[in-house]
């Protein structure tokens, strides 16, 4: 089974912390669906077999198009492809694009997931984040998807925004507890080269949160959620009753999925291939059959340390079994040395003939990953 990620590259407006690839000027939208489905129909060959289990629809802002247009593409790709019945099929929306017509449209083409960027419950937060929405419209947008039927709902929060007390930030979690949402990503902000915010911190007209602070949050998220019954099977990502995922899941345990629109990526266990990420150029390439990705073919050490990046991070964790299968005896060794320190420092354990992040080996996910790689 493989994942297919559509990237519908239009906002509103800028986040004050976003770098994703968009455009606010809407106009190319028409044409932008014509490149996607001509690109879907050049790609039907990228994935090895035509079963596909998840499609997910990224951005950007997927909302802000008409849903005459994901139908479009939803036709294509089940013109191509035999999509599993009760697949995952997610959408990500923001508050302020919901309303109860909308969520009806969604439901009857066959949306039956939602990811809503609510990212706080906090007006000043949200402010501060240039997000287009308010915290009453965050509560709304839940209420209106679940009273259309809508009940597999993921949601985003961010910590370690300026300004976010100890307080504020363990009112977040729990409004997500109150309204039963069974599914939740929370991520630390980070200052994107070339970002608004990026900007208020070198002319100092903000400061940002301490390491300490935001590690302060971090460990308030583990505690908080494990207390209301969530489980953290990523780093980032909290899920009730097995709610996991199933797209991002993949992705994490290296399945294959083919990524369409520009800046979309894709991934066939042998190549990565990435489109460019110009919306003018994507469209104008497509249109006159040019070149419009790069792919680069994956060495063995590369595939090592994909593999130790995204599977460290998991509940899954690192599985020797696989390791020795797939890798030579010298990379083997490699792992198993390096690997020790952790141990040691109890940041790792050995569970079900895996390896395994600790609760607070959690906290030093990137600095374990790069210490484990093979440069």
């Amino acid at each position: 089974m493989a994942g297919i990620y559509i990237h519908i590259p239009y906002c509103k407006q800028k986040c004050t912390y976003c770098n994703f690839h968009f455009s606010t000027n809407t106009k190319s939208i028409n044409e932008m669906i014509d490149a996607m489905i001509i690109e879907i129909s050049q790609s039907k060959d990228y994935l090895k077999e035509k079963n596909v289990d998840t499609i997910y629809f990224g951005g950007g802002t997927p909302s802000i198009i008409d849903v005459k247009y994901i139908e479009l593409i939803f036709s294509k790709i089940y013109s191509i492809y035999d999509v599993k019945k009760n697949s995952e099929i997610t959408l990500e929306l923001n508050p302020d694009d919901i309303t109860n017509q909308k969520i009806k449209e969604y439901k009857s083409i066959g949306i039956n997931r939602l990811s809503i960027g609510i990212q706080s419950f906090n007006d000043t937060d949200l402010k501060f984040m240039n997000r287009g929405h308010n915290a009453k419209q965050a509560l709304e947008s839940i209420r209106l998807a679940k009273e259309n039927g809508i009940e597999n709902i993921t949601i985003d929060l961010i910590y370690g925004v300026p300004g976010l007390t100890n307080k504020l930030w363990e009112n977040n979690l729990s409004i997500i507890n109150e309204l039963d949402i069974n599914h939740f990503s929370a991520y630390a902000l980070t200052v994107e080269p070339k970002t608004k915010l990026d900007y208020l911190i070198k002319t100092k007209k903000i400061l940002p949160l301490k390491d300490k602070e935001t590690a302060g949050h971090f460990k308030i998220l583990q505690d908080k959620a494990r207390a209301m019954g969530y489980t953290q099977y990523e780093i980032s990502n909290f899920c009730k009753d097995n709610h996991f995922s199933e797209h991002n899941s993949s992705y994490w345990k290296g399945k294959w999925y083919l990524g369409i629109g520009p800046s979309a990526h894709s991934f066939n266990g042998k190549h990565r291939q990435w489109n460019i990420n110009s919306n003018s150029k994507y469209i104008s390439n497509i249109k006159n059959k040019l070149k419009y990705y790069e792919i680069e073919r994956l060495s063995k050490k590369e595939k090592y340390n994909e593999y130790v990046l995204t599977s460290l991070r998991t509940i899954w964790g690192i599985d020797l079994k696989y390791l020795k299968e797939n890798f030579d005896s010298k990379t083997n060794k490699h792992f198993e040395k390096l690997i020790r320190k952790w141990e040691i420092n109890q940041n790792v354990i050995t569970k079900n003939n895996c390896k395994v992040l600790t609760k607070d080996g959690m906290l030093f996910a990137d600095a374990i990953s790069s210490d484990l790689f093979i440069i």
